[in-house]
């Protein structure tokens, strides 16, 4: 994570926004650290050069004395001090197994664009994923069920598939493959006609409504779910949520009979990497490893930034004993697409 070479002074505030979010640290810094990327961003190159000689970066809205060191420090040609601290710090908090499970990770089989509640095209989103070195992505933007995050109805989801397939003409050899997030309704159906599901690639699962049900029916809505010969990834299992207003407790269920079921089926438990998430807890991702569940290491993002919190996912797994080989996501993609099509 440590790099010691110059950055282009909008992408280290970017680059900070991201290590403050991996590092924990309340969403408010790392959003002040984007918001200025952004102001900056309306400047031309020169412009930006001018304004910092000028000293005068902090006449812009959203740009305080912290965003002007680490500008400055960038236009002299060096990494900003803050950054490289941050960067140590990351280094420091991920450990070697950590490092090895997410230089294995091959795909991110959870993301989402402006389809439904993501904030970037799906192009964005792709042209991000390839960046990152992966091989390929899953576009899993939501079901109609969930009506908030604008889910796909049928129509709009034929129309994606039509768009991806077009896209992926000119991605050389990373492909964006075909996905959706599902709504497990309370009945425990896949919300989306099963003969569209049937031609995604890789469904991820996930309860997204009634998230206080009592335990008993919904252990039943999750075992009925993972049944369903279409779902091929249970997502955020326990619908936690760590931060913020939303914070929210974890959805009671017998893990050992979801996981169980997992492995009868052959499903894979999502390793949801969301700072907000980071779904399952520990004490529920060790059952899932002790029972023998597959994991896919997940980003859920919803915006370019968000698809390198794979690093949050694999430090959780390494701690809990996860090992590459239970990973789907560090298969090749016709692996994971043989697996997808069997589950």
């Amino acid at each position: 994570m440590i790099s010691k070479d110059p950055i282009d002074p909008i992408a280290a505030l970017d680059r900070i926004a991201f290590l403050l979010d991996i590092a924990g640290e309340p969403s408010f810094r790392s959003r002040s650290f984007r918001s200025a990327a952004k102001a900056l961003r309306e400047l031309t190159g020169p412009e930006l050069v001018q304004t910092a000689h000028d000293r005068e970066l902090q006449r812009i809205e959203g740009v305080g004395p912290v965003v002007e060191r680490a500008v400055l420090e960038a236009l002299d040609g060096q990494r900003p001090a803050y950054l490289r601290r941050l960067e140590q710090e990351a280094e420091d908090a991920t450990p070697v197994q950590a490092k090895a499970l997410l230089a294995a990770l091959r795909g991110d089989c959870h993301t989402h664009s402006d389809w439904s509640d993501g904030r970037a095209p799906i192009e964005v989103m792709a042209r991000t994923l390839q960046g990152l070195g992966h091989d390929y992505a899953v576009l899993t933007d939501h079901s109609p069920h969930l009506t908030i995050a604008h889910g796909l109805t049928r129509e709009r989801l034929e129309q994606q598939l039509e768009v991806v397939a077009t896209l992926n003409h000119g991605l050389g050899s990373f492909r964006l493959l075909t996905g959706i997030e599902t709504d497990i309704l309370e009945d425990g159906t896949l919300d989306q006609d099963a003969d569209m599901l049937a031609r995604l690639d890789v469904v991820v699962g996930s309860v997204h409504s009634q998230l206080r049900m009592a335990a008993g029916p919904m252990t039943q809505r999750m075992l009925r779910a993972i049944a369903d010969p279409n779902l091929d990834i249970l997502g955020h299992c326990t619908g936690r949520l760590l931060t913020g207003r939303r914070n929210r407790p974890q959805s009671e269920f017998d893990a050992e009979a979801v996981f169980s079921a997992c492995v009868r089926y052959d499903k894979a438990v999502e390793i949801n990497c969301r700072p907000e998430r980071l779904d399952p807890p520990p004490e529920l991702l060790r059952l899932a490893v002790s029972l023998g569940c597959k994991f896919a290491i997940n980003t859920d993002a919803h915006t370019p930034e968000e698809a390198q919190w794979q690093v949050l996912g694999c430090r959780m797994a390494a701690e809990c004993g996860v090992t590459a080989e239970r990973v789907v996501n560090t298969w090749s993609m016709e692996e994971l697409a043989d697996w997808a099509r069997k589950a």
